[in-house]
């Protein structure tokens, strides 16, 4: 039997890296540059040819046509009738 995994462990040693502190750090300095701040009901939106802007949590999350794989993953939106 394999030894279980410390998931608790792995998370801690991952979000501890340089790399994923600087991943976070250029995270908070776009959200910071739009005005956002913890709490704000608003999101970083990332549209097309890679403008960032603030946009609200639902209109953000959710957009059936933003992106073609969107359309995609969701489906037609209609259960097929057997």
């Amino acid at each position: 039997m394999a030894a279980k995994r410390d998931y608790k462990a792995e998370y801690k040693k991952f979000h501890s890296s340089p790399a994923a502190k600087k991943k976070r750090a250029a995270a908070n300095a776009g959200r910071e540059k739009l005005g956002l701040k913890k709490g704000d009901p608003r999101d970083a939106s990332h549209k097309k040819g890679g403008k960032v802007m603030a946009e609200h949590r639902s209109k953000n999350r959710g957009s059936k046509n933003a992106q073609a794989g969107d359309r995609r993953a969701r489906g037609s939106g209609s259960k097929k009738k057997s």
